[in-house]
């Protein structure tokens, strides 16, 4: 099966011209002229590739870069006419595989987009991460928590599925807000009210939580030892004691 491949390029020509040539290279092709048409186009598609111009109109093309690392993590080329190291380093920071500038001939581009999609195929993606009596299944985005299923929101499955990524490690309410969400949001309020809305579907006392714990002055940390834990087998009574 050919490999699925987004364009997300503001100029209509070059978009145009990529696209022929992709699908003349057996490719499956999408096009994009904005964030918003990508986000909407991704979701309906769930490419393998995004091939995404970050100088779009009006809208920084990371920003997208760094939606995407929360939707499945697909492989970005990114092509850009900014070939400053600092741009390519910002480019690759924001979640991009690769870079490549403006201008560039068309046996390189599709010699790195297969590349790419070569390596696609060879990465096996996890169908679900689990943490001891916790699942969290990424193909179906339902949780699992002592065999009960949980109803929660995208959001909230989000957040939980970066925590339970941490294994353990504490994380700033920052890195939840740059890694659980799908938009820049600055406000840290935003994960308590997350986190509280969590707890109150995922504990047994959201009053006094023992699986999503605070961490003072840091931010908040799955509690692995908690969900992992096994209760203790009840001894035997010896045979001279019963009736």
């Amino acid at each position: 099966m050919s490999a699925c491949i987004q364009i997300v390029e503001g100029n209509p020509h070059l978009r145009a011209l990529l696209s022929w040539h992709l699908q003349q290279a057996g490719y499956q092709v999408h096009q994009a002229a904005d964030i918003t048409w990508a986000q909407e186009t991704f979701q309906r598609r769930q490419p393998d590739l995004v091939i995404l111009e970050p100088e779009l109109a009006n809208e920084s093309g990371l920003e997208l870069c760094r939606w995407l690392q929360h939707r499945g993590s697909p492989l970005v080329l990114i092509l850009s006419a900014r070939t400053a190291e600092r741009d390519v380093v910002a480019g690759l920071r924001a979640g991009a595989d690769d870079y490549l500038k403006k201008p560039f001939g068309m046996q390189e581009f599709l010699a790195r987009v297969e590349a790419l999609t070569r390596r696609n195929r060879k990465r096996i993606a996890p169908a679900s991460l689990s943490s001891g009596d916790l699942n969290i299944d990424l193909v179906q985005r339902r949780v699992r928590y002592k065999d009960e299923f949980i109803d929660l929101t995208p959001q909230e499955f989000s957040l939980l599925y970066v925590l339970t990524q941490a294994e353990g490690s504490p994380l700033t309410r920052a890195d939840l807000l740059r890694r659980a969400w799908p938009d820049a949001i600055d406000n840290p309020r935003t994960v308590d009210t997350h986190i509280l809305s969590l707890r109150k579907k995922i504990e047994d006392d959201p009053r006094q939580p023992s699986i999503i714990q605070t961490v003072r002055n840091v931010g908040y940390r799955l509690n692995v030892e908690r969900i992992q834990a096994r209760p203790e087998p009840v001894a035997a009574v010896p045979s001279s004691h019963i009736a």
